[in-house]
């Protein structure tokens, strides 16, 4: 059941349906986060992750990503140095935000929380599984948001033997100069350390690559 529920969400937002905006966010969390859907199309260095339909790759340096659905631009940053080691990480749900929920399942933790922003806008951003997605949208497409944030952050797989070769060579750079994960921003910190990225041009949405 939960299998269906992950494929039927994306159909649903793709097809303007009004059930995934008039669904709770609880329930869009938990069935998309207990899903067991392994649909992976993009490969990165050291991790793999879903990318829905819907959405195309904008820009890409290293283990930064910003996606775009032509109305939000959805920011990404995975962090292999903290999996690597295993950095532990407590969160207190917040009640003075619109929305405020720690995530769990087996060994895989993090939060969403959403905040009020400017201009009648909300900051959403999930930390899950030593990743962090952000994206800043109006009232009326959190849930819509909400359901592509959690498909592809939920679905990051780890390579760790590419890892360990990774982070054994020159190439990494430390972990103090990238962006922390576990900071609960509430502002648009994350949002500046990734817009100034080099745009890819051309690149197409993987669910549509032959």
């Amino acid at each position: 059941m939960k299998k269906i529920f992950l494929l039927c969400a994306m159909v649903l937002i793709l097809s303007g349906c009004t059930s995934i905006k008039n669904d709770s966010l609880d329930n869009i969390i938990e069935d998309t986060i207990n899903s067991n859907v392994k649909t992976l199309n993009v490969n990165r260095k050291g991790y793999k992750y879903y990318l829905p339909k819907g959405l195309v790759l904008k820009t890409s340096d290293n283990y930064n990503e910003v996606f775009t659905n032509n109305e939000y631009n959805f920011y990404l940053y995975v962090d292999i140095v903290s999996y690597y080691n295993k950095v532990k990480f407590n969160y207190n749900e917040n009640e003075e935000a619109y929305f405020s929920k720690k995530l769990s399942n087996g060994d895989k933790i993090g939060y969403i929380e959403i905040n009020n922003y400017k201009n009648e806008q909300y900051l959403i951003e999930i930390m899950y599984n030593y990743a962090k997605i952000e994206v800043i949208g109006y009232e009326e497409d959190i849930n819509m948001i909400v359901a592509y944030l959690m498909s592809i952050i939920t679905s990051i797989t780890y390579n760790d033997n590419i890892i360990n070769n990774y982070l054994s060579s020159d190439e990494v750079i430390s972990q103090e100069e990238k962006f922390d994960i576990f900071e609960i921003v509430g502002s648009d910190n994350y949002l500046e350390f990734t817009t100034d990225e080099e745009i890819i041009e051309g690149i197409k949405d993987p669910d549509y690559i032959n």
